[in-house]
C-alpha cells in the first residue's frame, strides 16, 4: 500500500466505525521542541491522520495562534530537516498516517526530490500545500507521486463547480475544505452555508472530505461531522498545548458528546 492510500484507509476506517475521521494538527517543535516527539505521540494515540505544521514567518492562511507558534518554533531552530529527523527517531511508535502543512519556501528550499525521499524514510504519508496553486504543482507533485505521497489539495466556499471537480480529482489522500473565507483560528460559528458547501465538495470527490479552519468545539465537530468524513482541528488544539493541558483529554472531548 503506498503512503497516500493509508491517510484514505484510515479515514474511511473510522466512518465505517460511526464516527467522524479526527485530523489533529500541531505545529512541530512547539510550544517546547524538546517535547515534540512525545506530543506527537501523545496526539496520533487518538488521531486517525495527523497533520504536522512546518514552521514558516510567514503564514499567510493563519490566524494569530498559529503564527505564534510558528515564531516560537523558528525561534527554538525547528527547520524542515529537524522535523525529517524527529519523524526518522519516531516512526514505528506512530500508527496514525502523518501529513506536512508547509508553505512552499521550506519545500523549495529543501529540494523537491530530496523532500520527497525524506518524507518517505521518515514516514509521511503526504503534504499540504496552502500556497501552491495546482496549476503549479507538477514541479512538486512529481516526485510526491513517483513516491507514493499524497498532495493533499484544498478548496474553499469561493470555488466553482469545475475547478472543484478538477481539485477534487487531482488530490490524493483527503480534499482539504476550507469552512470560510479567511485564515485559521476564527472564534466565530461557522458560516451558515457551511452544510450544503460541504455536502457539494463530498458530492464532487471519490476521496474522504475533511473540513478545517474555524473548528474548537465538540457541538461543530458533530454538526460538520454529519456533512464531511473528517474535522481538522488546528488553532485550538495548539492553544490546549500552550497550556500545558491534556491534548489527548481535549481531542476525546470533542467527539465524545453526541452527535
Amino acid at each position: 500500500m503506498q503512503p497516500h492510500e493509508t491517510i484514505r484507509r484510515a479515514l474511511r476506517a473510522a466512518n465505517e466505525a460511526g464516527r467522524v475521521g479526527l485530523v489533529p494538527f500541531l505545529t512541530a517543535g512547539y510550544p517546547e521542541a524538546d517535547r515534540f516527539k512525545d506530543d506527537l505521540a501523545t496526539i496520533a494515540a487518538v488521531a486517525d491522520v495527523v497533520e504536522v505544521g512546518v514552521p514558516f514567518s510567514d503564514p499567510m492562511a493563519d490566524g494569530m495562534t498559529i503564527q505564534r507558534s510558528s515564531r516560537g518554533a523558528l525561534e527554538q531552530g525547528v527547520s524542515l530537516g529537524w522535523i525529517f529527523d524527529r519523524l526518522e527517531e519516531a516512526r514505528g511508535g506512530i500508527d496514525a498516517p502523518v501529513i506536512l502543512m508547509s508553505y512552499l519556501n521550506p519545500l523549495l528550499a529543501h529540494g523537491y526530490e530530496r523532500v520527497a525521499s525524506r518524507a518517505l524514510a521518515a514516514g509521511v504519508a503526504g503534504f499540504i500545500v496552502p500556497d501552491l496553486p495546482w496549476e503549479e504543482s507538477e514541479e512538486f507533485g512529481a516526485p510526491l507521486a513517483e513516491a507514493g505521497l499524497a498532495l493533499v489539495q484544498l478548496v474553499t466556499p469561493a470555488t466553482p463547480d469545475a475547478r472543484l471537480s478538477r481539485l477534487c480529482s487531482a488530490s490524493r489522500g483527503f480534499v482539504y475544505a476550507v469552512t470560510m473565507r479567511g485564515i485559521t483560528g476564527g472564534e466565530s460559528a461557522l458560516p451558515a452555508d457551511t452544510s450544503a458547501y460541504l455536502d457539494r465538495v463530498r458530492g464532487a470527490s471519490a476521496l474522504p472530505v475533511c473540513a478545517g479552519f474555524g473548528i474548537r468545539t465538540a457541538e461543530q465537530v458533530a454538526e460538520v461531522g454529519r456533512h464531511a468524513d473528517g474535522v481538522i482541528v488546528g488553532s485550538a488544539l495548539v492553544e490546549v498545548l500552550e497550556r500545558g493541558d491534556d491534548p489527548a483529554a481535549f481531542l476525546e472531548s470533542l467527539v465524545s458528546a453526541p452527535g
